[in-house]
C-alpha cells in the first residue's frame, strides 16, 4: 500500500504517516541537530523492534529501555528509572525520545519526554491498534496512581508519529479485538462511516492483512487530529460540542471498570462496556432514540467486545466516577449522544438513572 500522510495542524504540527515498513523514515522526522535517542519499548517485543533499533542506531547514540508489559509501565516508579538513565546518560533538550509499543508505552513514554528538561522530542511507533488510534496522537501523555487511571500527566505533542501497520499482523488477536473498541467509538461520535464498515464485514474490519482495517485505522485517526486541532487541551467546544471531551466517549465507565479490575481488562474492552452503558444512560435522559441506544451493543459486539460488565457493584463503580477528569466538584459529567456523530455533554444525571443504566450494564433487561 501507498503511504498515507496524515497532517495534525496544531500549534506544533507533526504528521502521521500510515503505511507499511516505515523505519526508515525515524531519521528524517528526529533530524539532524539529534545526538542521542533513548527508545523506550515493551520489553516483550524485542524482535520485533529490532528494525527500528537498526535504522537509529545508524544514526544515533542510542539509549534502549525495556518497559513492563501493559498499564504496569505507567508507574511513578517506571518513569522515575528512565528520568535516571537519561541522567546518567547526558540526555539534553537537543535529544530525543522514540517510544515503541502499545499505548501504555506510549503514554508513559511520552509523559517522560514530556518532563525531561521539561520537554524534549518524541516520536511515537505505536504497535498496537489501540496506540494507533488513541494513544500516540493527539499529544496527551499520562501515568497511574492509586486513586485512578491516567490522573497524572501533561500535554506534549510528538514531532511525528510513525503508523506501521505491518506490526499488526504479529498482534495477539484479542489485542486487535480491543483495539477495536476506540475505532467503533469514532464511529459513532464523529464518522459513520466507520460503523456502516464495521457491520457490513465484522471479519474483514479485524484482519490485519485486508484492506477495510487500514481504512478503518485512517478514518479513525482524522477523528482524533480533527477534534485534538481543534482543542488541545479540553478547553472546550463551540456550538455545544464538547470538544475534545468527545474523544473520552464511554470512558468514565470504562476507566471505573479498569479500576475495579485493577488494570487487568484491556482498555478497548473497557470502553466498549462504556460506550454501551452512556448509550443506556443517554436513551433514559431522554438524548438518544432506542435505535442508535441499542446499536451500540451490536455494534461492538460484532468484532467481538464485551457490552456487559458485572464484576463490581454500583456504589463502588460510582465512587470511581465521582474522581472522573469530566467530573466538576460533586456533578457528574458524560459525554453522550443526541444521535450519531452528535455529541453533548450531560451534567448531573439522576441517580435513577445512573443505576437504571448499570442495571442494563450487568446484563438486566431494560
Amino acid at each position: 500500500m501507498t503511504d498515507t500522510v496524515l497532517h495534525v495542524g496544531s500549534a506544533s504540527p507533526y504528521d502521521v504517516v500510515v503505511g507499511r515498513g516505515l523505519a526508515d523514515r525515524l531519521p528524517g522526522i528526529l533530524g539532524s541537530e539529534v545526538q542521542r535517542v533513548a527508545f523506550l519499548y515493551a520489553a516483550e517485543l524485542d524482535e520485533l523492534a529490532e528494525p527500528v533499533l537498526d535504522a537509529l542506531r545508524a544514526d544515533y547514540d542510542v539509549l534502549a529501555l525495556g518497559l513492563p508489559s501493559g498499564e504496569a509501565t505507567k508507574s511513578a516508579e517506571v518513569a522515575f528509572q528512565c528520568w535516571d538513565a537519561l541522567g546518567e546518560a547526558g540526555f539534553t533538550r537537543s535529544d530525543a525520545v522514540v517510544t515503541f509499543g502499545g499505548g501504555a508505552t506510549t503514554d508513559l513514554g511520552g509523559f517522560v519526554a514530556a518532563t525531561w528538561l521539561r520537554g524534549v522530542r518524541v516520536v511515537h511507533v505505536p504497535t498496537t491498534l489501540l496506540g494507533m488510534v488513541d494513544a500516540a496522537v493527539g499529544g496527551k501523555t499520562g501515568i497511574n496512581t492509586g486513586a485512578g487511571k491516567n490522573l497524572v500527566g501533561s500535554f506534549h505533542e510528538p514531532a511525528g508519529v510513525l503508523v506501521d501497520l505491518d506490526t499488526l499482523l504479529t498482534l495477539p488477536r484479542e489485542e486487535l479485538v480491543a483495539g477495536m473498541g476506540e475505532v467503533v467509538k469514532c464511529g459513532f461520535i464523529a464518522d459513520p462511516v466507520i460503523l456502516d464498515l464495521v457491520e457490513a464485514d465484522p471479519a474483514a474490519a479485524t484482519d490485519p492483512a485486508g484492506k477495510i482495517l487500514p481504512e478503518l485505522v485512517e478514518r479513525a485517526i482524522r477523528v482524533k487530529i480533527d477534534v485534538v486541532v481543534a482543542d488541545l487541551k479540553e478547553t472546550g467546544g463551540g456550538d455545544g460540542h464538547p470538544g475534545r471531551e468527545v474523544l473520552n466517549y464511554g470512558h468514565t465507565m470504562a476507566h471505573a471498570i479498569e479500576r475495579a479490575e485493577g488494570y487487568t481488562m484491556r482498555h478497548g474492552e473497557a470502553v466498549a462496556i462504556g460506550c454501551c452503558y452512556v448509550a443506556e444512560l443517554a436513551r433514559l435522559e431522554g438524548h438518544l432514540d432506542d435505535a442508535t441506544a441499542a446499536r451500540h451493543a451490536t455494534a461492538f459486539a460484532a468484532v467481538g467486545l464485551p457490552t456487559t460488565y458485572a464484576g463490581a457493584g454500583f456504589d463502588e463503580l460510582l465512587a470511581a466516577m465521582r474522581v472522573d477528569k469530566k467530573a466538576r466538584g460533586n456533578t457528574l459529567r458524560f459525554v453522550v449522544l443526541n444521535g450519531v456523530a452528535e455529541p453533548v455533554v450531560l451534567s448531573g444525571p439522576s441517580q435513577e438513572h445512573l443505576r437504571a443504566s448499570y442495571d442494563v450494564m450487568t446484563g438486566g433487561a431494560r
